[in-house]
């Protein structure tokens, strides 16, 4: 084991210190607790375990329920990512009563103080989540099961992690009816949390790229950026009315290369089998945004855990990306090329924005588009754009950091960029 996996273990346990936390946060704000330890804070307030006992012997009771779920070969490929979940459950429940001890002192008197207790809490579980999901080493026991259970019914694990967290407060307000006449430990801050989470780890989750270089062994990323690639690709992303598939056409006939995008259509269909109608409704979108990541908790868990239409979309095209590059000199637009292709040597990345008014004028002078109706379409569509990147990438759209060349093509002409983007096209293929 090298240092860097060490690194990874050692913010997986500081992650599991930090979720711990905030779920201690949650429950001492008295206004419910998180989904996943509902069932163990009803459990602790009328037995003599506490509620860090209780989540150990859930999550074990998870890794038995697992052995009924996964097949011989499961076990054999998976056998070390599944004996780890004891030892993660005992710490995780430990780091719980820990934090519960710490939090002591912490008794809000009234609504105002819980809900900013509240909102911390979550805040604290989404930074602990996001970090977990970084170090990408292992899984806690909850989501282990979720993972099966995908796997096994060929499910979407979002939905069937859903479908544990219901039954999970189904439970703890059924024992909270038998053993203490009323609910106790599922309220409004338990929704919130359920709600809340989510979207804040996809907010927090970009800047955690801080950590790349500390957690990634460096022969990784000299493999990586050695990968073979004579071939030159300019990818473009855009704004919506910017320009950016016109500058494309522009570079198409300048340099007598092909241009890919509209083409991703077809091309999509017939890789991933998803009927075209329905990717030109859905391509590069994410149509339900907030429920995506209050289903997924995270924005870099392996895609193959959690497969919608929507990731087998992006999976496809990702794919795509990749063959065109691999095959020929070119240009794409959009399908988060930059990202897809951010390990490979001979790659030009242009990120192409201008200013509202700028827009606006080409969405009706040149797309053709109503006025009243550009407007909207200019908001809308760049809104599903930084979505759909930043759902898939874990990246900020638009951050000049990402990118070789940002245009403003408000203030300079296209005919201009294409020059630019040209004269370093033909310095790299000298």
């Amino acid at each position: 084991m090298n240092k860097y996996t060490i690194r990874r273990y050692l913010l997986f346990i500081i992650s599991l210190f930090i979720n711990a936390f905030g779920i201690a946060f949650i429950t001492k704000a008295f206004l419910g607790t998180s989904p996943i330890t509902s069932v163990t804070y009803v459990l602790s307030m009328f037995t003599p375990f506490t509620m860090g006992i209780w989540t150990i012997l859930l999550n074990l009771l998870f890794v038995i329920l697992e052995l009924f779920f996964m097949t011989r070969k499961d076990l054999k490929s998976d056998w070390k990512m599944y004996l780890l979940q004891i030892p993660i459950a005992c710490c995780f429940g430990l780091f719980i009563d820990f934090s519960m001890f710490m939090l002591s002192w912490l008794n809000p008197s009234t609504y105002v103080t819980q809900i900013i207790g509240l909102i911390v809490g979550c805040i604290i579980l989404a930074i602990g989540i996001a970090l977990e999901v970084k170090a990408n080493v292992a899984m806690m026991a909850g989501e282990y099961l979720v993972n099966v259970i995908t796997r096994r019914f060929h499910k979407e694990f979002g939905y069937v992690k859903l479908g544990l967290d219901v039954t999970l407060l189904l439970t703890a307000c059924i024992l909270s009816l038998l053993f203490m006449s009323g609910i106790h430990g599922v309220r409004e801050g338990t929704v919130v949390a359920a709600l809340a989470v989510g979207p804040i780890v996809h907010f927090i989750s970009p800047y955690y790229h801080i950590f790349d270089r500390w957690i990634t062994y460096p022969t990784q990323q000299i493999e990586q950026t050695s990968r073979s690639g004579k071939n030159i690709v300019i990818t473009i992303a855009r704004e919506f009315g910017s320009g950016g598939h016109l500058l494309g056409e522009m570079l198409s006939k300048e340099l007598g290369i092909h241009l890919y995008d509209k083409e991703f259509i077809n091309m999509a269909a017939k890789e991933s089998g998803i009927d075209e109608q329905y990717i030109i409704k859905n391509e590069q979108s994410i149509p339900s945004f907030w429920l995506k990541c209050i289903l997924s908790k995270n924005s870099e868990r392996p895609l193959e855990d959690s497969l919608s239409a929507d990731d087998v979309l992006f999976l496809a095209e990702s794919r795509i990306v990749q063959k065109l590059a691999a095959k020929e000199s070119c240009i794409i637009i959009g399908r988060c090329a930059d990202f897809v292709l951010k390990d490979y040597p001979n790659i030009i990345k242009i990120f192409c924005y201008s200013d509202f008014q700028s827009a606006l004028c080409r969405c009706v002078t040149q797309y053709g588009i109503a006025r009243e109706q550009a407007e909207e379409a200019i908001h809308r569509i760049n809104r599903n754009r930084i979505h759909h990147y930043e759902y898939y990438t874990g990246k900020k759209w638009g951050d000049p950091h990402h990118y070789n060349l940002m245009l403003n093509t408000g203030s300079i002409k296209l005919e201009t960029a294409c020059r630019l983007i040209g004269e370093i096209y033909r310095d790299m293929n000298k």
